[in-house]
């Protein structure tokens, strides 16, 4: 029990140390996380819980929230059942939300089994560290999500727990962009979350 404790922390403290975030040719600038960020189009692949390679091309035309969380994160585990009622209500909408597992393969098949995601889980250690600091906030904590445009363009980022509320906000600062409500610019300001 000792040794999981032990590697439990050293993973949460190895996933707040700084990464080599993809290279130039896969991201514009880095986003600060306001509304004057220039965007950022992430590109990566990642394997899902089979071991398969995934592109997140495959989710391009859906507006995207990238989830970023681990076995051992108390907050990430409390939101996954919150983010799969999410993706009940609002995949037909064209919202599709992708787990991005920060943690060792084999302790997420196993979470997994439990957990019976409704939505795609990616797992990686580093390389998915990297993906999430292409938002360009220096300090990544877990759980962290990036709220991608329909087409691939990162919009903004929230650090930490989300809860009913954000996910509502979320939606409506989506469908006012998709009904041409607000520009981008305007997305982006409405979701710098405090």
């Amino acid at each position: 029990m000792g040794f999981i404790a032990l590697m439990a922390g050293a993973l949460f403290y190895a996933a707040r140390l700084p990464v080599q975030a993809p290279e130039a040719s896969q991201a514009e600038e880095p986003a600060t996380g306001t509304a004057a960020a220039a965007p950022v189009y992430p590109a990566f692949r990642l394997p899902d819980i089979d071991g398969n390679e995934r592109d997140i091309e495959e989710w391009r035309g859906s507006h995207t929230l990238l989830n970023f969380w681990a076995t051992w994160c108390a907050p990430c585990r409390r939101e996954i059942p919150l983010l799969k009622t999410f993706q009940d209500e609002h995949g037909r909408d064209g919202i599709q939300v992708i787990g991005i597992a920060v943690d060792f393969p084999e302790q997420v098949a196993a979470y997994a089994e439990e957990a019976q995601f409704n939505y795609p889980i990616l797992v990686g250690q580093e390389d998915a560290m990297a993906v999430a600091e292409t938002s360009g906030v220096e300090f990544i904590g877990m759980p962290f999500t990036m709220i991608l445009a329909s087409d691939g363009e990162l919009l903004n980022s929230h650090i930490g727990e989300i809860v009913e509320a954000d996910l509502e906000h979320i939606v409506n600062v989506l469908r006012m962009f998709d009904n041409g409500e607000i520009d981008r610019d305007s997305a982006r300001k409405a979701l710098d979350f405090p």
